[in-house]
């Protein structure tokens, strides 16, 4: 296993970790880097340096990238044949990666557990490798469910594009006309707002948690105990219009994971009920999701894969009393790759909202090296020239996670990682673009 020597402080591991700022692309916003390692467990998530999100911006385009290069000279060998695909044209078939060997070296390299899925017309694949929790023994399992963070956003605003269709608001409907007061200094941000990421309020989880997370930044006792607290949604909306805004809304992307708790609180009131029970209902019943929950409770039961976050000079660290309403409507949904799948596939195909909803979710809402849509963002498709692969992707403290559909909804990629590095300067413990670059290809 890889270990670095670099010390890191509990101040710095908010800024890695608790973001859940999604990976990117060409249009989008947290991804790879053109010259160096890839996507390492640190970086996505990454909040509020811009250098980091650079960072991480570059990752996840040299994933899509290099998967590009891998299928551009493989479709020009000799030996390619033409194979029917879904699409316009007849593309070479291409030989498959690798997969469990890739997968089993992420977990050779750091990783505690990991299980993923690539699902095309011509391929089903899903594996798993590594262990359900830190120390133990029992396996992880490709139906294993984790805490997929800001995955939970593309839930929360698909059941927010229903409410669209239903006529119950439309998207330029001003947050103070559903709720008056939640945001007195800026009553003109609207739920188009929320959605993608220009309101102007900051990430909201680092103002949220600072308060409790100890004076002293060697001590991660005081962090651990802080992402343990039980934060009321209240108390997410308070932390952001007691701190400065980064902008007008309207004005400029900036990610927020308050927003979207913002937005949970809004489908509650029009609604009477819970998001959990939405989610059920309206997503994942709908699309046969049978694992996923959103959760509002620390522990995880069955197969779950646990969290746990890596410190240099402390080691592991296990994140069983982690409290999911950290994150709250941005970020507490558990599932499994599996029940990723076929949320994407679902979304794209039309089955949850209208083919013309879906369609503005995709679109880019602002000038983001994100392509940040309504809930979703995109990275290039590395067997399609020109074309996209949509989704988000999630990270918590312990845990990573990411979840990708071609527009037509017939290709599917999923995967989710517990252990996760939160030391400053990320070398990382591995660099999970060993697995993502052939999963991408796979995916041709």
């Amino acid at each position: 296993m890889h270990r670095r020597t670099t010390t890191t402080t509990c101040a710095a591991a908010l800024a890695v970790g608790l973001t859940t700022i999604p990976a990117a692309a060409v249009a989008p916003h947290e991804g790879p880097s053109s010259s160096t390692a890839g996507l390492t467990v640190g970086a996505v998530g990454v909040a509020g340096d811009p250098a980091d999100q650079e960072a991480v911006r570059e990752a996840l385009r040299e994933a899509a990238a290099e998967a590009a290069t891998q299928v551009s000279v493989q479709r020009s060998a000799p030996s390619a044949t033409p194979q029917d695909v879904p699409g316009p044209r007849r593309l070479p078939s291409l030989p498959r990666p690798d997969l469990d060997a890739a997968l089993d070296q992420l977990v050779a390299d750091g990783a505690l557990g990991v299980t993923a899925t690539v699902e095309t017309s011509t391929l089903r694949w899903s594996d798993a490798a590594g262990s359900r929790q830190l120390g133990g023994q029992a396996p992880a399992l490709e139906r294993s469910p984790l805490r997929v963070a800001s995955n939970t956003k593309m839930m929360v605003a698909t059941l927010v594009v229903q409410e669209v269709e239903a006529g119950t608001w439309t998207l330029d409907t001003r947050v103070d006309d559903v709720i008056p007061g939640l945001f007195p200094d800026h009553p003109e941000v609207t739920i188009r707002h929320l959605l993608s990421h220009t309101s102007g309020m900051p990430l909201g989880t680092y103002e949220l948690i600072t308060p409790y997370a100890g004076t002293d930044p060697e001590d991660w006792d005081a962090f651990v105990s802080a992402i343990g607290r039980d934060y009321s949604d209240a108390e997410h909306i308070d932390a952001v219009n007691a701190a400065p805004w980064v902008g007008e809304p309207g004005a400029q992307f900036s990610y927020s994971n308050a927003g979207y708790v913002a937005l949970g609180m809004l489908l509650e009131e029009v609604t009477g009920e819970p998001v959990d029970e939405l989610v059920t209902e309206r997503i994942r019943r709908p699309a046969g999701m049978g694992q996923t929950r959103v959760l509002d409770e620390p522990g995880l039961r069955g197969p779950a894969l646990h969290e746990a976050m890596f410190v240099d000079g402390r080691g592991w660290i296990g994140l069983g009393g982690f409290d999911p309403d950290v994150f709250s409507h941005s970020g507490s949904a558990l599932s499994t790759v599996e029940d990723l799948d076929d949320f994407t596939r679902a979304l794209m195909s039309g089955d949850l909202v209208s083919e013309a909803s879906v369609e503005q979710m995709v679109t880019p809402s602002s000038q983001n090296p994100l392509g940040y849509g309504l809930g979703t963002y995109a990275i290039p498709d590395p067997c399609r020239p020109g074309e996209f692969l949509h989704g988000h992707d999630g990270a918590s403290f312990g845990s990573l996670s990411l979840a990708l559909s071609s527009r037509d909804g017939t290709r599917q990629l999923a995967l989710g990682v517990t252990g996760r590095d939160l030391t400053v300067a990320q070398d990382a413990l591995y660099d999970l673009n060993d697995l993502l670059v052939p999963m991408l290809v796979a995916s041709c």
